[in-house]
């Protein structure tokens, strides 16, 4: 998307952002959803054919006119719209679609000259710039570049944003400490944030063979690598299959073995089985008491707004569908039989009293990987915020450690 910003009724879509808003207020709805509203709107003075809209926002993936037509309902439930309706977006039977209602453009090119979706990159104003590859299967998936110097790449985690990300206290200073003096790689995994949402297949073979894509499309020949919470998990997979590739590798409130691979008695099995059916019942039907509780997992020393901003955050980057198929893939990981096979120097840092990842689970990987350090830090943060001591101390364990 261009620098463009469309106004329509009480919406607006800013491409720089990659975002839909309602009255100020951010709007929900999966990427290739918002690349065809965006095309449309771009295209607004004419009827776009059927399969100018799949060439554009699909690219060279062949897909069905289902996908199109899934991703239409998408877009127009999105912005108030439907089939019936057809205030906004207006079907025009044997030819196409075509956006009708009055549209504002501020910053922008004229009506019928939009970037193609699938292949433009985005630089936002943090300076970052975004582009997007596509796995074996087609699956788009979104990947960030910023700052300058060594590579650093970071493997995806719970849950991502590649824009969002820099306005949110959760992340933000990771993003900014991270990128200081390094050329940071980062990337939405499928099913969340900026890349396809509507995924084909969703399991952790899928989550290690995207990181393979992206550091293919990317170039880097050999690199260091952060994972960070079930990102470690991934980061070690792809280090025992590309040694060749990966420097050094960086572990934060990793595990190798999720919580329903751990469990080694009936309580903890009951325990992790309730996890996830309070995960169904909260995520499914949206439920603030239960995302504070989720929230106050990860970020058990955080204020209220910090808790109210990860909650807010979490339900812009993926669908309640998605959200419970990541929970239950993080609880089956299991990495446990390959992580003696890491080759590189292994830096493993851990909040000492952090609730969501226990402790137990840096030790066991401390044990596992052959050259590793392990540095327990004085937080109950599963995810470090920027007030805490522990956070510094972090960013200067990770400095010293990929200096050398």
């Amino acid at each position: 998307m261009a620098g463009e910003t469309y106004r329509f009724d009480d919406y607006e879509l800013i491409s720089a952002r990659f975002e839909l808003r309602r009255s100020g207020h951010s709007v929900r709805v999966e990427p290739l959803a918002l690349d065809l509203l965006h095309y449309l709107l771009a295209q607004r003075d004419r009827v776009v054919p059927k399969n100018e809209l799949l060439d554009s926002v699909w690219g060279n993936r062949f897909v069905s006119e289902a996908a199109l037509t899934t991703a239409l309902r998408s877009a127009r439930l999105a912005v108030g719209d439907s089939g019936r309706d057809q205030r906004l977006i207006r079907t025009v039977h044997g030819r196409g679609y075509q956006f009708v209602a009055p549209v504002t453009v501020v910053g922008g090119r004229p009506a019928g000259h939009a970037a193609t979706p699938a292949v433009a990159a985005r630089t936002g104003g943090d300076g970052q710039t975004i582009r997007y590859c596509h796995a074996a299967d087609g699956t788009r998936i979104a990947y960030a570049t910023v700052g300058s110097g060594p590579p650093l790449l970071k493997a995806a985690n719970w849950m991502t944003h590649l824009d969002l990300e820099w306005r949110t206290p959760v992340w933000s200073h990771w993003l900014e400490g991270l990128a200081r003096r390094r050329r940071l790689i980062r990337y939405d995994e499928r099913g969340c944030g900026m890349s396809d949402w509507e995924v084909p297949s969703f399991t952790f073979e899928d989550w290690v063979d995207d990181l393979e894509t992206v550091v293919d499309a990317v170039g880097p020949e050999r690199f260091p690598l952060l994972g960070v919470s079930q990102g470690g998990a991934v980061a070690i997979a792809y280090a025992v299959r590309h040694p060749e590739r990966v420097s050094k590798l960086v572990l934060a409130g990793a595990y190798a073995r999720g919580r329903s691979v751990r469990a080694n008695s009936e309580a903890q099995r009951d325990a992790a089985a309730l996890d996830l059916e309070l995960a169904r019942v909260g995520w499914s039907r949206e439920d603030a008491s239960y995302l504070r509780v989720f929230a106050s997992q990860f970020l058990p020393d955080g204020t209220a707004e910090e808790w109210a901003d990860f909650i807010g955050f979490q339900r812009k980057t993926t669908s309640p569908v998605n959200a419970l198929r990541f929970l239950d893939q993080f609880a089956r990981i299991d990495v446990s039989d390959i992580a003696h096979l890491v080759q590189c120097p292994t830096l493993i840092l851990h909040s000492r009293d952090d609730v969501r990842v226990p402790a137990s689970q840096a030790t066991e990987l401390a044990a596992l990987i052959p050259d590793s350090t392990l540095i327990m830090l004085s937080s109950g943060n599963h995810l470090l915020s920027a007030k805490e001591p522990a956070w510094d101390e972090f960013l200067t364990h990770v400095d010293e450690f990929l200096s050398v």
